[in-house]
């Protein structure tokens, strides 16, 4: 697996799991919807300068706009409800146990629909890690009803969306942040002002925007980076260490107790990344002659896909990471590989 597309992920589980904490102290606040609106717009405000500075190209918003709005509308719209109308019939132990789903969702989506390669220790790290979640949100009284369905409606709903934004190639992950930002912050903003009316402070606004700009922009633009990387499967994996990250903070922060399940449960989960890390495989396969627009590094190029050139070998811009248009010309080979961007194929 790429070392930095795996530090990203985490760093993305990181920040998101932080960050949970603050936001569910916000939650007495005000309605779901609001909240959902503001953390939203903060994420999208957090990568605003970034879009300003390089906007999408024509081309690549004629390339991208379907499945990117696609994925907006899944996972930032339909989610979102579907999530809301789980939790008005059902109890929250249930939903709380049922959200682990979205990581099953995610790798199910990745492997059926998505051509990525999953094996067996994606499988088994995908089993551990949603154990653990089980084991970490366990109440007693939990069970099956019909707000469970909708629930795990709005798990298949952000499974879909990882997969179909891991995919995006041709927007920056800036620019799909801003869109999710714009388009899901508004929808849910007015939803909630709709449905509540106006409910917070200025401090609360400021600090709900403050927290959607870290837990949901900063940590949506690592995990986009990062699973181009890796494949949406395995950043899923990588980020759903986030309620983990999120009880120690609990622990650490807020004072917490520490129970020995959650302790079971941060074991399990740490097990499971670790037996993802080791989950590239090797095969003769053929890359298509493509034209794309994604971060890459010439200096760590051990698969021979960036090894083109450059018109000024000295411009300091393309030194390390960077991102511009190249072209990658047809070839058949063989090397360790994960599904990032340039391999997705079936087996």
């Amino acid at each position: 697996m790429s070392r930095i597309g795996l530090t990203r992920c985490l760093w993305a589980a990181v920040l998101f799991g932080a960050t949970a904490p603050a936001a569910a102290q916000l939650a007495g606040e005000t309605s779901a919807f609001t909240l959902a609106g503001l953390l939203y717009l903060g994420a999208g405000l957090w990568v605003l300068p970034a879009v300003i500075r390089r906007p999408p190209t024509r081309r690549a918003l004629a390339m991208e706009w379907r499945p990117a709005m696609s994925a907006v509308v899944a996972g930032g719209a339909i989610g979102p409800v579907l999530l809301m109308a789980g939790l008005a019939r059902t109890d929250p132990a249930t939903a709380s146990i049922l959200l682990n789903t979205e990581l099953v969702a995610t790798v199910a989506i990745a492997a059926l629909f998505f051509h990525e390669h999953i094996g067996r220790r994606v499988a088994i790290s995908a089993l551990l890690i949603t154990a653990a979640g089980g084991v970490l949100t366990w109440q007693p009284g939990a069970g099956l009803d019909v707000g469970a369905v909708f629930v795990v409606a709005a798990c298949v709903c952000w499974g879909f969306d990882n997969c179909v934004t891991a995919a995006v190639e041709q927007l920056s992950p800036q620019q799909v942040v801003a869109l999710k930002g714009a388009i899901a912050g508004g929808a849910n903003l007015a939803l909630g002002l709709l449905t509540a009316g106006w409910q917070l402070g200025a401090v609360e606004t400021v600090a709900a925007l403050a927290v959607g700009a870290a837990g949901y922009g900063w940590s949506i633009t690592l995990w986009v980076t990062g699973a181009r990387d890796l494949g949406a499967a395995r950043a899923q994996v990588v980020f759903a260490t986030a309620p983990f990250i999120g009880a120690f903070v609990a622990w650490t922060v807020f004072d917490d107790v520490v129970t020995a399940a959650q302790v079971t449960a941060v074991v399990f989960a740490a097990i499971g990344v670790a037996v993802s890390v080791r989950s590239d495989h090797e095969h003769e396969h053929h890359h298509h002659g493509v034209v794309h627009d994604h971060e890459h590094d010439h200096g760590d190029d051990t698969d021979g896909h960036h090894d083109h050139g450059h018109a000024d070998e000295a411009d300091r811009a393309f030194a390390g990471r960077h991102r511009h248009e190249h072209v990658h010309e047809p070839v058949v080979h063989a090397h360790p590989h994960v599904p990032d961007l340039h391999h997705r194929h079936d087996h």
